[in-house]
C-alpha cells in the first residue's frame, strides 16, 4: 500500500482554503489544513495546536484538492490522538467496559447497514431504507468507534474485533457516516462499501423521484474520501435529474452543517446558519432533499421550503 504523505510535503499553495468551511467563517489561516502543515514544518507539536485542531469539522474537503495528495484528515485525526477531548474522555472507559457483553450478531443477510446517530433517532426513516434497499439494519452500528476516531480515542483492540468480526461475512456493507466508512474500507478490503447517499441515489425510485426544483445535499465525508468515483457519479444525477447540488465550482460538497464532535460538545459553535445560508444564496428551489438526516433540520430552519431525506422521495415515485 502507497505511504500517505504528510505534512512535510505541503508546498503552502493554499488550494485547500478554497473549500475549508472554516477559512470561509473566521479567514484564520491558523485554523485549517494550510496552517495546521506549515506550523508543523517549523516545529510545533498538536499540543500547540489544540485549540485550532477542535475546529476543524472533519468534512474532509480538502483532501481531493491537494495537489501533493496529502492524507490531510489522517494528519489531523493523527493529530487528535495526542490530545485529549474532554468530550470524550469517558468514552474509552466505556469502550473497555464491554469486554464483559458477549459477541454482537448481526443478521444473516448478505448486506446490512450501519446508519449513524442523527438516523436512529428517526426510526420511521430508518425502517423506510431498510425497506427500499432491502437490507438488515445492523445490531452493533459503531457509533462509539465513529465517535472514537473523531475524538482521537485509543479503540481497544477488543471493541474493534467485536464490531468488525460479524462484518467479514457480509457481501456488502451500506453506512450513513462518511469517516466511518473511510476507517471500513482500510479494515475490511475484501467487503464492497458504500455509503448511504450512493447506495439511495441508486436505487431507480428514488432517481424517478428527483426533480429539477430540487437542491440536493451530499453527504460531505463519504463523498470527499471517494471523490475521483463518486464525483462521475453525482455528475450523472444531476445531467439526470436536473436538480442543483450543494457543489461549489470545484464540484467539492459545501458541508451543510458543522454535525462533527466539537460542536456536538460545544468546544466550537461554527456558523451553521449562516454557512446554510450562504450555500442556498441565490438559489430558487421547491424543496431540499438530504443524504444525512442531521441536516434536515438545520436547513428546515433557514431555507422556508420542505426538507426531506433521500429515502424518503421515494414515496412520491
Amino acid at each position: 500500500m502507497k505511504k500517505s504523505k504528510d505534512h512535510a510535503a505541503c508546498s503552502g499553495c493554499s488550494l485547500c482554503l478554497l473549500v475549508c468551511p472554516m477559512w470561509r467563517q473566521h479567514r484564520d489561516i491558523s485554523l485549517t489544513a494550510h496552517g495546521y502543515a506549515k506550523a508543523l514544518q517549523h516545529g510545533a507539536a498538536a499540543a500547540d495546536l489544540a485549540a485550532a485542531l477542535w475546529n476543524c469539522t472533519l468534512c474532509a474537503a480538502c483532501d481531493p484538492v491537494c495537489p501533493e495528495q496529502i492524507d490531510v484528515t489522517g494528519m489531523i485525526l493523527n493529530l487528535r490522538r495526542q490530545l485529549v477531548h474532554p468530550h470524550a474522555q469517558d468514552l474509552q472507559a466505556r469502550m473497555e467496559g464491554q469486554t464483559t457483553r458477549s459477541p454482537a450478531t448481526q443478521s444473516t443477510a448478505a448486506s446490512v447497514l450501519l446508519p449513524d446517530p442523527a438516523l436512529r433517532e428517526h426510526p420511521g426513516t430508518l425502517a423506510r431504507i431498510a425497506a427500499l434497499l432491502g437490507i438488515a439494519v445492523a445490531e452493533d452500528d459503531g457509533a462509539d468507534i465513529a465517535l472514537a476516531l473523531e475524538a482521537g480515542v485509543t479503540i481497544p483492540p477488543h471493541r474493534l474485533k467485536r464490531f468488525l468480526d460479524p462484518l467479514r461475512r457480509l457481501d456488502k456493507i451500506i453506512v450513513a457516516e462518511g469517516l466511518l466508512l473511510k476507517h471500513l474500507r482500510l479494515w475490511l478490503p475484501k467487503v464492497r462499501i458504500v455509503s448511504l447517499g450512493e447506495a439511495l441515489s441508486s436505487h431507480a425510485a428514488v432517481r424517478r423521484s428527483l426533480r429539477a426544483t430540487d437542491l440536493y445535499v451530499i453527504e460531505p465525508r463519504a463523498y470527499h474520501a471517494d471523490y475521483q468515483r463518486l464525483v462521475r457519479h453525482y455528475d450523472g444525477l444531476r445531467v439526470a435529474s436536473g436538480s442543483a447540488f450543494n457543489l461549489d465550482l470545484q464540484r467539492i460538497a459545501i458541508p451543510a452543517t458543522a454535525c462533527s464532535l466539537p460542536q456536538r460538545s460545544e468546544v466550537n459553535m461554527a456558523d451553521d446558519e449562516g454557512r446554510a445560508c450562504w450555500m442556498l444564496h441565490g438559489r430558487k428551489v421547491s424543496r431540499i432533499v438530504v443524504e444525512s438526516m442531521a441536516d434536515r433540520t438545520l436547513l428546515a430552519k433557514v431555507s422556508g421550503v420542505p426538507v426531506v431525506h433521500l429515502a424518503e422521495v421515494a414515496a412520491d415515485a
